[in-house]
């Protein structure tokens, strides 16, 4: 099955910094960004992560809840959340089984080796749990800013 816009939201439940689970299905009613990314504390995913967390109140303001994703530990979440003061939930996707249910993990290529890794995608769910809009190409540095400004008109029925 290809994820694409209009595609119910493939259902998950993963671990946060706490060991506490946390089910897409508890969302519901709500608009949700799901946001994959490779590893905490390296540069693109500190800077993505920072954007979210500079733009959080006014994602809090629109009921948006942010969910970021990534292969890491409860223990790197952890120390990634406390170094950059980061207020929304960090899950824990050891096995990518949810990167790789959302498309967004395979054959990655870093000073030309090969490796199977996340790719940095975000995925906006609506209240009824379906998917409104992919981003499968991600600048980190300015996502979460352009993302936050595009959430009004995606929110907006036409």
């Amino acid at each position: 099955m290809s994820i694409q816009i209009g595609s119910p939201a493939p259902e998950f439940s993963l671990s946060n910094a706490q060991g506490e689970y946390i089910h897409l299905s508890q969302f519901r009613g709500q608009w949700v960004i799901v946001y994959f990314y490779p590893k905490d504390n390296t540069p693109g995913c500190t800077k993505e992560a920072c954007g979210f967390r500079d733009h959080f109140e006014s994602f809090q303001s629109q009921n948006i809840q942010i969910l970021g994703i990534s292969p890491d530990g409860a223990t790197a979440h952890q120390k990634f959340i406390a170094k950059h003061n980061l207020p929304f939930t960090l899950l824990c996707d050891p096995d990518a089984s949810v990167a790789k249910a959302y498309e967004s993990y395979g054959p990655k290529q870093f000073m030309g080796k090969q490796y199977e890794g996340v790719y940095r995608q975000t995925f906006v769910i609506d209240p009824t749990g379906v998917i409104v809009k992919i981003y499968r190409k991600v600048k980190a540095e300015s996502h979460a800013g352009e993302l936050l400004d595009n959430m009004r008109q995606i929110m907006t029925p036409s």
